[in-house]
């Protein structure tokens, strides 16, 4: 095996590694070189940060990828930590041990970082323990912190099952707060954005977004909107973006956005109109989202980052992400 590098975002596209991603258990959304190239092309900082790393086999065939940004002299993970919950490399199963003891050595060969700051990686998952167990044995210094923690929950096969599955509170609690959205405000109903409804429905989002207080209602600065607006165009078509609303009394009074990607829907980004806060229209939402998602078959459903009180109340178990801090 050798690592091969390229500084050239044209290989995003010419290099693909999306049927690794695919492959890979550990595979996200977030790993595909279609979210990566749009990600750097909307947050890169110079075109000369870019590093992607290629893991092939001696004939050729591609069995592993990573895309890696610097910053001055400290190598990271290409993804952000502002919008990107999980990065890393993706690989061959079988090929992920001999992959992380090659990139490490071929880093080494490389006089370009000093330090790696690698986020993102999930504590349930091999890479983190390969790549801090192969940098330890490459005779780095290795530090791990924690870098935030993702609430998951695996998916039954019905709705029903999962409210079985759920503790008598929390059951009750999801049943009461729809019960009193109907009783309150009359029938709701769960719009979700189509390619011809997707931008008007953007829109009320950002809108809702720009409301919320503290550091929530300043994200959503002109630049952010771009980017989501950029993956709602891009993976709308295919299903992988979701957008949905609840509307009551003919108003859209609490969006999410999500991905379904690999046989998971995640919930990446959530809003709501303040005047609905006692009906509690986000929550409700979010309960769809998650009938939604195992009427078509999802395994789980992600949280993603943020260990909020609100998202252990559909029943789901924290997940730790790790930080691994490499110095040469």
């Amino acid at each position: 095996m050798r690592i091969v590098f390229s500084e050239d975002g044209q290989d995003f596209h010419r290099r693909g590694w999306h049927e690794l991603v695919e492959a890979d258990p550990a595979g996200t959304f977030f790993h595909t070189p279609a979210y990566l190239k749009l990600y750097w092309e909307e947050f890169g900082e110079q075109p000369d940060h870019l590093l992607l790393a290629f893991a092939e086999e001696d004939d050729g065939t591609q069995v592993g990828a990573v895309a890696f940004e610097r910053i001055g002299e400290t190598l990271r993970f290409l993804g952000g930590t502002e919008v990107t919950d999980y990065m890393g490399p993706v690989g061959l199963p079988e090929r992920r041990d001999a992959m992380t003891k090659e990139l490490w050595t071929a880093l080494l060969a490389r006089e370009d970082w000093l330090d790696a700051d690698l986020r993102g990686l999930p504590e349930d998952q091999p890479w983190f323990g390969l790549l801090r167990d192969s940098a330890s044995a490459h005779g780095l210094t290795v530090t791990e912190d924690e870098d935030g923690v993702s609430p998951f929950l695996p998916l039954p096969s019905s709705w029903d099952d999962y409210l079985a599955g759920l503790s008598a509170k929390y059951r009750h609690e999801i049943k009461r707060k729809a019960r009193k959205l109907t009783e309150e405000a009359g029938d709701f109903r769960i719009v979700t954005a189509e390619a011809d409804t997707l931008m008007p429905l953007l829109d009320r989002f950002v809108e809702l977004h720009r409301t919320s207080e503290g550091p929530k209602g300043v994200f959503m600065v002109p630049g952010m909107e771009i980017f989501f607006r950029r993956l709602g165009e891009a993976f709308c078509a295919d299903g992988i973006f979701r957008l949905t609303f609840i509307e009551v009394g003919g108003q859209l009074a609490a969006g999410t956005i999500g991905f379904v990607w690999g046989g998971i829907s995640s919930l990446y980004n959530s809003a709501f109109d303040r005047s609905w806060g006692n009906l509690a229209p986000g929550m409700v939402l979010v309960a769809e989202d998650i009938r939604l998602a195992i009427e078509e078959g999802c395994d789980g459903f992600d949280l993603l980052k943020g260990d909020y009180r609100y998202k252990y109340r559909f029943g789901s178990a924290p997940r730790l992400v790790k930080r691994l801090v490499v110095t040469r």
